[in-house]
């Protein structure tokens, strides 16, 4: 008799069809004078709520459900414990020891076998579901489990008795804890660090109580140019065109919605509609559940996996990350979708990065500040992509065939011949020579490329742009992995489907995923309880760092530096750190200091490395400036179980324009570096005191500063395509950091239009005070419908943020004169920097969730409405 119809025999049995018995096996129950009973268990569920059933049968196995007669029920709630260890009678046999509600104990001799494994793996996988959401439940020791009391009236009266005692515990004492002590406060154990030791111990030796399992991953990636999903059939050529469906699905798109709204607001309509078109053309020999869906404009990754391994996914979390310019429009960057499934985590990226085939120091910049900026928040810890066990990464990464010594026709005739073998377009491919090189995708893999490139083709054709463009076909759609135990089973592109100048690519993986014996790790678990127990007892932790004081010689604005800090596990034990908040502090540092990793394990006789990084940025420059902050700070290392280890950083901030104020710049007549400090911060403290008086004829009409960024970029033409859309460089942004700072190189310096329009919209928004001012804010968001107030109120701004505010208003007119040669869309424009305009004031994270996505979608469209009616209308009227 197979398991599955044992399964219905019990299915019978029970009362009610919403029930169902999920895993059965047999065992000897051991009563207290030690005489051996054999018995069926099975969990039973209902809804979200499981039970454990013991039977008495008269023939094992079952032959209906007349053979069954219910011992015991036991609600899987918390107050449910379980233990295993290895039997006394037999090497392999195991002792699987049962606790419940009313002081029940079980105790049952199990064979080893796949039923046994199932069963107890589940009755784990169970306590454990209830242990992580026991908070989420309240505390609550009921189970909420009304439906099992109907089976006791069925229950045999005299074999409960014989097992239900008021004796001592026999599970671990860790695992007994009260938990309304710990509710209370009442413990004066640590179990969530207690228990991060030991899950560090267990980490070590994972190759112990894990079997890899094979599971097919699919990773799909497709650019679709705003256009709906196809009717003809030709997405199942991409999504279903293997026979076997995949365990897992991960499905990226790039230019989902190249709309005003998706771009400056993040509405995407087709959202929905793509959503719809993947889950109906996912493979039919399977059924699917979806993990999770991000999106970012136009820039959206789903996932999901079949739907009986759904059970065994953990610890989902999704991010964003905008690379656009100054991160306000979100048309380029990354979305990423994270989980652990089993004993593995994965972590899936869908990036489109910057375009144009001179833009590939760009692109490179693009992927890493995808890598460094996305940050996953998990339940006690949070995770970055590098920290996970395999990475998929798919996209529109824009990377070109360098077309420096090789054109456009002479790629198009290369690829008319039959059967290329493309290697030598390959060796030109950009992605292929910067991962040479080592400055993007470290340690990453790609499989080899047998198809052609798949950008840029005309609409609904597979011919190459026509158009007067001509651009040269390129591999810009890409899939990459990292981790071990993958391999690649295929890699295509998919030339039926024709609704995009991009056609979408897939591959297909065979993934080893660390599967959990739980037999193996409960064992392996109480030996390293046992352990942690010793060595507590008989070491503290210990440790030394390399330095106790470290010293930034100079520090500039927009130019992260680093330095590391080793810490050295000197002692006995595995030592938890942890960087610590100072009394009355919001973190454990000052905003414009970074920490990675701010806690860790390490073994003994380890060291790790702890990456201390400053930043100055848009937020924290005008505080250096003013000298109301200094880059000083003292980072509390703390050891759990042991003591506090204190680290000062400092450095010397060399003063920029960006971060300074607009009363102050307007009085720098010559340039900031050549002013002592304490003139600097002097003149910043002095300029408030002339916040609302007239105009002084020896200072600027504007700061300097801002006049020369808008000279610049006026002298490169404002005919200059995506102009305020593509990024800059950093290192071009630098250099005109110092031309403004210094005055040198006296002529302009050569950098790119897009680096000089990105420095302008970071000289804006670093401004201490918007251009207009904080206090004005609220008054301009409720006059934002009228332009007759709105003009009202900029006539009561103070006298030079009025002329900044005018200064603007007219240089951004003249942008949106070229907008037929430029592409620039007006609405996005005045969206871009309405919002610099009236930087909202600053606001604590309370009142940002207060204010919520809605809330704020409505400000910016009052910001919007506010500065429209100043850059379409005459306001000499």
């Amino acid at each position: 008799m197979t398991t599955a119809d044992q399964l219905a025999i019990i299915d019978q049995w029970l009362q009610d069809e919403s029930e169902s018995a999920k895993v059965i096996g047999e065992a000897e129950l051991i009563d207290q004078d030690s005489t051996r009973k054999t018995r069926l268990i099975s969990i039973v569920e209902k809804g979200n709520t499981s039970a454990l059933f013991v039977f008495q049968s008269h023939n094992y196995p079952p032959e209906s459900s007349s053979d069954l007669s219910l011992q015991v029920v036991l609600p899987i709630d918390l107050h449910f414990r379980c233990a295993i260890e290895p039997s006394d009678n037999s090497q392999n046999n195991i002792i699987l020891k049962i606790e419940g509600a009313g002081h029940i104990k079980l105790i049952f001799d199990m064979l080893p076998g796949l039923h046994t494994q199932n069963l107890v793996g589940e009755i784990f996988r169970l306590t454990e579901v209830n242990e992580s959401t026991k908070y989420l439940q309240g505390l609550s020791l009921d189970g909420n489990m009304p439906w099992i009391h109907k089976y006791d009236d069925t229950k045999d009266g005299n074999e409960p008795s014989t097992i239900k005692e008021d004796l001592p515990s026999f599970l671990s004492p860790e695992l007994n804890i009260n938990r309304r002590d710990i509710a209370m406060g009442k413990t004066p154990i640590d179990i969530n660090k207690r228990e991060s030791i030991v899950h560090h111990e267990m980490s070590l030796k994972e190759d112990k109580f894990t079997d890899l399992r094979e599971f097919t991953i699919f990773s799909g990636t497709w650019n679709v140019n705003d256009q709906l999903p196809p009717t003809d059939g030709s997405m199942s050529d991409w999504l279903a065109g293997d026979i076997e469906p995949p365990d897992i699905y991960v499905v990226g798109f790039q230019e989902l919605d190249l709309s005003k709204e998706a771009f400056v607001f993040n509405e995407c309509p087709k959202e929905d509609i793509w959503d719809d078109a993947v889950t109906s053309t996912l493979n039919s020999n399977a059924k699917f559940t979806k993990i999770k869906l991000v999106r970012l404009v136009g820039i959206m990754i789903i996932v999901y996996i079949k739907e009986e391994y759904y059970k065994y996914v953990s610890n989902v979390s999704a991010e964003t990350v905008g690379t656009g310019i100054m991160g306000k429009l979100g048309n380029k960057g990354g979305v990423s979708i994270r989980l652990d499934f089993h004993n593995t985590s994965i972590c899936f990226v869908n990036s489109h990065l910057a375009a144009f085939t001179n833009q590939t120091e760009r692109r490179n910049q693009d992927f890493h500040s995808i890598m460094d900026r996305t940050l996953f928040s998990l339940k006690q810890s949070s995770i970055t992509i590098n920290e996970h066990d395999m990475i998929y990464w798919i996209g529109d990464l824009n990377y070109r065939i360098n077309d420096s010594d090789i054109d456009s026709y002479y790629v198009r005739e290369l690829l008319k011949v039959p059967k290329n073998n493309l290697k030598g377009l390959l060796e030109k491919d950009q992605l292929l020579q910067q991962m040479i090189l080592k400055k993007v995708f470290v340690d990453f893999k790609e499989g080899e490329i047998l198809f052609p490139p798949t950008y840029k083709y005309d609409l609904g054709t597979d011919d190459w742009d026509t158009s007067e463009k001509a651009r040269t076909p390129s591999w810009t759609d890409r899939v990459l992995w990292r981790g071990n135990n993958i391999s690649q089973k295929r890699y295509s592109s998919h030339m039926s489907c024709r609704i995009s100048d991009h056609k979408p690519v897939s591959s297909v993986f065979t993934a080893g995923i660390k599967v959990v014996d739980q037999v193996k790790y409960r064992k392996i678990y109480e030996d390293a309880m046992k352990k942690i127990d010793k060595l507590e007892n008989e070491f503290l932790p210990q440790v030394s760092v390399d330095t106790t004081e470290i010293i930034f010689d100079t520090v500039r604005f927009h130019e992260p530096m680093s330095r590391v800090l080793v810490i050295a596990n000197t002692g006995q034990v595995p030592v938890q750190f942890e960087f610590i908040k100072k009394l009355n502090e919001a973190a454990i540092s000052r905003p414009w200091m970074n920490v990675k990793p701010s806690s860790g394990f390490i073994s003994p006789g380890n060291k790790q490395d702890i990456v201390v990084e400053v930043s100055v940025d848009k937020t924290t420059a005008s505080p250096l400036n003013l000298g109301s902050d200094k880059l000083y700070d003292i980072l509390v290392l703390h050891l759990v179980n042991g003591k506090d280890i204190f680290v000062t950083v400092s450095g010397t901030y060399i003063r920029s324009c960006f971060g300074g104020s607009i009363n102050a710049l307007v009085r720098l007549t010559t340039p900031i570096s050549e002013l002592s400090v304490g003139k600097i911060v002097e003149i910043e403290e002095s300029s408030d005191s002339f916040e609302n008086k007239s105009m002084n004829e020896n200072y600027y009409y504007v700061p300097k500063e801002l006049w020369f960024l808008c000279d610049l970029i006026t002298s490169m033409s404002f005919k200059t395509e995506q102009l305020f859309l593509l990024p800059g460089v950093d290192s071009q942004i630098i250099v005109l950091r110092d031309w403004l700072d210094t005055g040198l190189p006296i002529s302009k310096p050569k950098v790119s239009i897009h680096s000089a329009a990105e420095a302008l919209l970071l000289f804006l928004e670093s401004l201490r005070e918007p251009v207009i001012p904080y206090h004005m804010h609220s008054v301009c968001m409720d006059s934002a419908h009228n332009f007759l107030l709105c003009k009202q109120l900029v006539a009561q701004l103070p006298p030079y943020h009025s002329h900044v505010f005018t200064y603007m208003c007219a240089f951004l007119k003249e942008v949106i004169h070229y907008s037929p040669y430029n592409g620039m869309d007006p609405k996005i424009l005045t969206a871009l920097f309405a919002s610099i305009f009236l930087r909202d004031p600053p606001r604590s994270s309370k009142e940002m969730n207060i204010k919520g996505h809605v809330t704020q979608k409505l400000l910016d469209d009052k910001k919007t409405k506010f500065l429209n009616h100043f850059l379409t209308n005459n306001t000499c009227e």
